[in-house]
Formats: structure tokens, sequence, C-alpha cells
């Protein structure tokens, strides 16, 4: 399994597997933010069959879906309270990532300059330049 630390809270990552739930365990992960719809890809697995393989392992799972290419600011602000309420390390996932990282990336704005949140989400492997120009810092 393979996934991208954002920052100490938060790591991103592509769709799961049941086999990555114990290796989200192992690297002492504690919570799980699901940004993907069911039926979103053939084959794709629900929600809840990660929920259910997570919560025997003692993890905590959060089920935000969000559809590919329309992200709200309320998005953002729901994404934002899950990471506040949930037990970190967090690992957030969708099909790519990309949507993890951009509801971070849009309300990091209140605490980090753009161009900081850009180099982060680049470290990373994302570029949230277009989520970004349509969120003004507050």
């Amino acid at each position: 399994m393979q996934y991208a630390k954002v920052t100490p809270q938060l790591s991103v990552s592509t769709q799961l597997s049941l086999d990555d739930i114990d290796a989200i365990k192992a690297a002492g992960f504690k919570s799980i933010i699901c940004n993907r719809p069911d039926g979103e890809g053939e084959g794709q697995l629900t929600f809840a069959e990660i929920e259910a393989k997570a919560l025997l392992l003692g993890l905590t799972c959060v089920y935000q879906p969000i559809v590919s290419g329309k992200i709200t600011p309320d998005d953002a602000i729901t994404f934002e309270a899950n990471l506040q309420k949930l037990e970190a390390p967090v690992l957030a996932y969708c099909r790519t990532g990309t949507r993890s990282i951009t509801l971070w990336a849009m309300t990091a704005t209140k605490t980090l300059p753009c161009e900081a949140i850009l180099s982060i989400s680049q470290q990373a492997g994302y570029n949230v330049s277009e989520a970004l120009s349509q969120v003004k810092p507050a």
C-alpha cells in the first residue's frame, strides 16, 4: 500500500483494498476517511466493506463521499471538522487521493500561505493549484 504524507496528522491514498487495512493499522494510523462515493468504479469496494475490516482492527472510519470535480467549500469545512474529531494520524482516500488532498488544501489556507500548501501538495505528488485559485484565504 502506498500513501502520501501531507502533515503529521494526515496522509492520503488511492482506493483501498481489504489487505491495505492491515498495512494501515501496522503503519500506525488510527482513523480513515473515505472521500469516494460507493459505486464510482467497477470492482470498487464499498465503504461498508472497508469499515467492517477497519473496525475489527480498532480503526475509526468516516464516510464523506465527494463526487469527482464537485468539491464545495462546505465539503472542505466538513473534512476539516472530521480531521479535528478523529484520532490522528488519519488516512483519507478516494480514487487517486486528489479529492482528499484538495479538501485539506482548501481549509489549510486558514493557517498556511498558498505557496506552502502548493509545496506540501507537490511533495506528496499532487497539484492543488486549481482548487486554491478558487479559495480566498481567511
